[in-house]
């Protein structure tokens, strides 16, 4: 019982983390990076449709992304979607793909997105938190119905203190390192 509250935590925890990576993959270190459009939706015959769904995205090189949608008659659609979202770069149509340059990014801008970096670890350090405190819970609830004993509560709250610790020292590595890249120029 507690085995399976453990595995279950860690694998919350280990979400958590996995959807930080997604977070910050979005984010645009002045190099050009599938996820920040992969996401981004497209009116694909009246239904928001991911783009990754419909065209196909490439990195010819650092600073250029393209989109070559599989039918050319959505080429609108894909441009229009670029245009109304937070991404902030504007599409080069040539009627049969679309390019998105990366422009260089200003130190003002740097630290806009370092700022988001912290806010997203932040986030993703709460949520972890938040799953140590609902196995803690349960572990005090197994405990008051006499399910397990005290030492078997406090040795399973150890643990898991030291899973979360674990985790969030994850996450602190996760940011720095990305922090570290978006302040490279």
């Amino acid at each position: 019982m507690i085995a399976d509250l453990t595995q279950e935590a860690e694998k919350k925890m280990g979400h958590s983390i996995d959807h930080l990576h997604h977070e910050l993959g979005k984010l645009r270190t002045g190099q050009a990076s599938i996820g920040l459009v992969d996401d981004l939706k497209v009116d694909y015959y009246g239904t928001p449709t991911a783009l990754s769904q419909v065209a196909t995205l490439g990195t010819p090189d650092s600073q250029t992304l393209t989109i070559q949608p599989w039918e050319a008659s959505i080429l609108k659609d894909i441009e229009k979607a670029i245009q109304s979202s937070d991404i902030g770069l504007t599409p080069n149509n040539d009627g049969k793909m679309i390019r998105l340059t990366i422009p260089p990014l200003t130190n003002e801008r740097r630290l806009q997105l370092v700022k988001l970096v912290k806010k997203y670890s932040e986030d993703c350090k709460v949520a972890v938190r938040n799953v140590r405190r609902e196995v803690n819970d349960k572990l005090k609830k197994l405990e008051k119905n006499h399910e397990i004993s005290e030492d078997e509560n406090r040795k399973a709250t150890d643990d898991v203190q030291k899973m979360t610790d674990k985790f969030v020292a994850e996450i602190d590595k996760t940011a720095e390192i990305k922090e570290k890249d978006m302040m490279e120029v």
